[in-house]
């Protein structure tokens, strides 16, 4: 990224010699990111990051779904959604149409019967996380879902942004039509994400302006973020496998431990027969602990850890997620979220295994 931070600042709109290179570069990233998805470059739209990419996919599908057939009028969505998608599908309300929030099972896995009902001619849009960003649980009934949607004509989008650079990732196979990711979750840049786009699907933009991204996304590209971006991902996909079976190794040690150390933790995520995980996810339930409380301890012995999204996380109210998943509002509240990446280590869970029981112990306490 450097050099497009200081010597390479032109505007790739430029048909001058630096705005030639400045778009070569951020089309080379498109055809990395391009590559790792198994997808088409000119699928690829650069977005400001994951929250900008599902709200173009939702109320930008939506919309022109309306205007090619007046009767789609109704837009469905997850009751276990990012922050995001669930903002977009009720805003749509203002717009005419009908926002349908499907109810999820436990491990957060829409309810296929509840699913199928609110599918019908008037479907513009089905949004269905593919990875949870509080539990990790992966939703293994995506192909299936989308296959139901499509019977009605819906477009259909997944948030992926949790699992893009940590697991396999193909959007051909998952069925859908739009997906969503962002730099900073695969260790490149924040402020610096896409929307895949299926070729033929349309999109009413969010802001048009000079007709960057093929008029999907109007502005200037961010050249350094979407060149970080694309080196972040290529070097996340190169060492997927190895790096998963890492991390997960570290996670299931935690947590094997975690249980053993700490009377009536509890480990939340689908099991075996329902589904699977992220290998970077932990979510853990102390119950008779409050769990604000329990994250400032952490703190102040040096571990960050998190109670649900953190792009929720600071706000007093119960994670919604959870709630949907049908757990308690005080086992909600005794709920965090450790997250496990490329710079965790051996040494790190052994240390949060000493630090953490006690730390339980007294704000049960308390």
């Amino acid at each position: 990224m450097l050099p497009w931070l200081t010597s390479l600042a032109a505007n790739p709109s430029s048909i001058h010699a630096p705005g030639r290179a400045a778009r070569k570069a951020v089309e080379s990233a498109r055809e990395a990111v391009a590559s790792a998805l198994g997808v088409l470059p000119d699928e690829i739209v650069f977005t400001s990051g994951g929250t900008e990419s599902d709200v173009l996919a939702v109320r930008g599908a939506a919309l022109a779904a309306r205007e090619r057939e007046s009767g789609r009028s109704r837009v469905v969505f997850s009751a276990a959604e990012h922050p995001a998608v669930r903002e977009a599908g009720l805003s749509l309300a203002g717009d005419g149409f009908e926002p349908v929030e499907v109810p999820v099972d436990r491990d957060g896995l829409p309810d296929e019967d509840g699913l199928a009902s609110a599918l019908d001619a008037k479907a513009a849009v089905v949004s269905l996380i593919l990875a949870s960003n509080e539990t990790g649980a992966v939703n293994v009934l995506m192909p299936d879902a989308a296959r139901i949607a499509h019977a009605v004509g819906a477009v259909v989008h997944t948030d992926a942004v949790q699992a893009v650079g940590k697991v396999p990732v193909r959007p051909g196979a998952l069925g859908v039509d739009l997906l969503s990711f962002t730099g900073h979750k695969f260790g490149g840049p924040k402020g610096a994400g896409g929307l895949w786009v299926r070729k033929g699907v349309r999109l009413r933009p969010l802001f048009k302006g000079g007709g960057q991204e093929r008029g999907r996304r109007g502005g200037t590209e961010n050249v350094p973020a979407i060149v970080g971006l694309g080196a972040a991902l290529t070097a996340a996909v190169a060492g997927m496998d190895a790096e998963a079976l890492r991390v997960a190794a570290l996670r299931d040690a935690f947590e094997a431990e975690l249980l053993v150390r700490v009377p009536g933790a509890r480990i939340n995520g689908p099991g075996a027969v329902r589904g699977e995980r992220l290998p970077t996810v932990s979510s853990v339930t102390f119950p008779g602990a409050d769990g604000e409380t329990l994250l400032a301890a952490l703190d102040l012995e040096g571990v960050a850890a998190s109670s649900g999204s953190a792009c929720a996380s600071g706000t007093p109210s119960p994670s919604r997620v959870l709630l949907a998943c049908g757990m308690p509002v005080a086992e909600v509240r005794a709920t965090l979220r450790f997250s496990f990446g490329w710079t965790s280590s051996e040494a790190d869970v052994a240390t949060l295994l000493e630090i953490l029981p006690g730390l339980v112990a007294r704000v049960r306490a308390v």
